[in-house]
């Protein structure tokens, strides 16, 4: 794993329990359920979740992007 990559917050794939793990690195931050969760961890690393986009180089997203959580019907 490259500096870049540690650098970036990387959200796995749905799990079929439900949420998605984030992580920094090899840091689990937590499970989101949400974009929400995903900001919320941000900010307690220390990062300001109002000048965040979720879409940016900051975000990997494994299964899906931004719009793809488990339980959402379209």
């Amino acid at each position: 794993m490259d500096a870049a990559e540690q650098l970036r917050v990387v959200i796995e794939p749905p799990t079929p329990g439900g949420g998605r793990r984030v992580r920094v690195g090899r840091e689990i931050l937590g499970l989101a359920h949400g974009p929400a969760d995903v900001l919320e961890f941000c900010r307690r690393t220390g990062l300001d979740p109002d000048a965040l986009d979720l879409t940016g180089d900051l975000f990997v997203w494994h299964g899906g992007g931004p719009e793809v959580w488990p339980g959402e019907t379209s």
